[in-house]
């Protein structure tokens, strides 16, 4: 095993991984659960090179699949992969090449098992492990089904003496058992959770009123991380929910000095693959994408990760937010929410799907996995522990990570009290109780404040006694009311052209004083300066800790880096992390032993770019 592990250029194993490997040699199932950027890839890249044979890697992630491959090829590793971005040529030459038994590792996209071709192939492969990468896509209860992955199960079965390895960054128990029950794997397959916590990610969640707060928030953030524009200080993701918002956004932070870009699937594929290719390359500081950008993304210096709204699910959000700090220093997430988040979401979960209405079990399951969302985005528990818990990783639970926004809250949030809550949500279910199913939630807010427009005097609610029943409150606070009682399950959206808004029968007993209110209101607070306003440069996160000399070592090498990257035509990651830019420059090694001390250099490493790093750090460290 450690003659393998040296072979594919490391020096030793990260925590649970030697624990995975023996697992799936000792008993030949194993379901492993870690996140995004631990290492999972090495679980079935050491064994296939163990193990006589062609191990078969599924996954979606065609970037990652070039990528990988590409790394296993230079390490003297035989590996190719089949995708529809290869002409048929080199795909009957590749297919010809893996009937002979003439890789070690094969990666395949999970649409190839549905050719009668490959099936064929399939047939006479001598195959000791199929690995499922990403094989929460196989589950319908889970946040990014893909039904191409059903043909999978099917595929294990053909394969009865293989082991079976399934890899996911996210997936709760329930999923969990979905994964196993679809490949037909028995219910006593060992499941491995490893490496959730994540607490060098400060995580934050904030409310916001409108977009101008939010580009605020996003502009300090990035300053904040990156120290702001071309300070080679690593590099952002910024999530947004629609194209054109990934569009806007972009040309916004271009306007401001930023190297950025957008990413959606409405792109052509050339642009889509140019967009990746400079931000592999850090040629890009900042990519503002839709949810299509990051599956297969391995640039281990993201520094920062926002989210304009919020995404589907727990699950979405911490496989996207877990795309920064995989080099293991500090990194930042913000997630954001607006007022009109909530029924945006429950439109386009209730879109027709090829002129056909979704099914309502679907919704409805999938409305009740964002609200989880929306429950941490409002929680008071720290953001890591909500997490794990939510994960069902109780093993990891950090008691408070120190960093997130919860736990270094200055001073706590003030509530109101019971009987005072119970009153005012009594009084805003009945204004959605006047308006069930006819309006939303911002005619519901004027209702309760009393200010008249045409549709509530249409519907002649402008006499009733709930107009302007609230009229002492705000709207952004009475529409924090309404959203909390939305999380809570007391109102629900109807409609789906135009999200309406109903009370649930939930809703009806708590109005009528049958139920009690169980929720928590803050009261109003003033934004602090430091939302408001943008950061000025404190210095990137990147930075921290080094000296001036160190400094100005690590930028040497960083450009040294890219030379060489540019050179072979491969990602900067695939040549050294930031974090083992930085050992370097700390250590400043004067021999190829030295070297061997930092972070992510082993033998390979050290043969390959050895005398390179070496050269930089002297020259950089004479004239500094």
């Amino acid at each position: 095993m450690e003659e393998g592990l040296r072979k594919l250029g490391y020096a030793g194993f990260r925590p649970g991984q030697q624990e995975a490997v023996q697992v799936l040699f000792e008993q030949g199932r194993l379901l492993l659960v870690a996140p995004t950027g631990g290492g999972k890839s090495l679980t079935y890249q050491l064994p296939a090179t163990l193990l006589q044979g062609t191990t078969l890697v599924i996954s979606p992630l065609i970037a990652l699949m070039h990528d990988q491959v590409e790394a296993l090829r230079q390490r003297g590793v035989a590996a190719t992969f089949l995708a529809s971005t290869l002409d048929n040529n080199e795909m009957r030459k590749r297919s010809s090449d893996i009937a002979e038994g003439r890789y070690s590792l094969v990666y395949v996209a999970p649409e190839r098992l549905t050719f009668p071709g490959f099936r064929h192939l399939l047939r006479d492969l001598a195959c000791p492990l199929v690995a499922v990468d990403e094989a929460h896509c196989i589950s319908e209860w889970g946040h990014d089904f893909r039904p191409e992955y059903m043909q999978i199960g099917e595929v294990v079965q053909r394969l009865p003496k293989a082991r079976v390895l399934a890899c996911t960054a996210t997936a709760t128990p329930v999923v969990r058992d979905e994964i196993l029950a679809r490949l037909g794997l028995p219910a006593t397959t060992p499941q491995l959770l490893r490496g959730f916590a994540r607490p060098n990610l400060v995580l934050r969640a904030r409310e916001v009123e409108g977009p101008s707060q939010a580009r605020r928030l996003v502009d300090n953030l990035l300053y904040e991380a990156l120290g702001g524009p071309g300070r080679a200080a690593g590099s952002a993701i910024v999530y947004a929910s629609t194209r054109r918002k990934t569009e806007q956004e972009a040309e916004r932070l271009k306007g401001q000095g930023f190297a950025a870009g957008s990413y959606h699937a409405g792109l052509p594929a050339q642009v889509r693959a140019e967009v990746q290719s400079q931000f592999s390359a850090g040629e890009l500081e900042v990519v503002v994408a839709t949810n299509a950008f990051g599956m297969g993304i391995d640039r281990s210096d993201v520094r920062a990760v926002a989210h304009l709204s919020p995404p589907a699910s727990i699950e979405a959000y911490y496989q996207e937010v877990g795309r920064g700090g995989r080099d293991g220093e500090a990194a930042y997430g913000l997630l954001l929410a607006s007022p009109n988040d909530m029924a945006l979401r429950r439109r386009l979960m209730e879109n027709r799907i090829d002129g056909r209405a979704p099914d309502p079990r679907v919704v409805e399951h999938k409305w009740q996995m964002f609200l989880e969302l929306m429950r941490l985005v409002e929680g008071e528990e720290c953001r890591h522990d909500a997490v794990l818990r939510y994960f069902g990783d109780e093993a990891e639970v950090l008691s408070g990570c120190g960093r997130c926004d919860v736990c270094t809250r200055k001073q706590p949030l003030d509530y109101l009290d019971g009987e005072t809550t119970t009153l005012l949500v009594r009084k805003a279910l009945s204004g959605v109780a006047r308006v069930h199913g006819e309006m939303g939630l911002s005619a519901v807010v004027g209702l309760l404040q009393g200010k008249a427009d045409a549709r509530l005097e249409r519907a002649q609610l402008t006499g009733l006694r709930t107009f302007g029943v609230l009229s002492g409150y705000s709207k952004a606070f009475l529409m924090r009311v309404l959203r909390r009682c939305i999380t809570a399950g007391f109102v629900t959206f109807t409609g789906e052209e135009h999200p309406l808004v109903a009370l649930t029968p939930d809703g009806v007993a708590v109005m009528r004083g049958q139920s009690p209110a169980n929720i928590r209101i803050a009261k109003d607070t003033p934004a602090t300066s430091s939302d408001e306003s943008p950061a000025t440069a404190a210095g990137p996160v990147a930075a921290v800790g080094l000296d001036a000399q160190s400094e100005a070592v690590f930028q040497a090498l960083r450009a040294h880096r890219m030379e060489v990257a540019r050179a072979q035509g491969v990602p900067p990651f695939m040549i050294a992390s930031d974090r083992t830019l930085r050992d370097l420059a700390v250590l400043r090694p004067g021999n190829l032993e030295e070297l061997k001390l930092a972070h992510g250099i082993g033998p390979a490493k050290v043969e390959r770019y050895g005398a390179g790093f070496l050269e930089v750090v002297r020259n950089a460290a004479a004239c500094a």
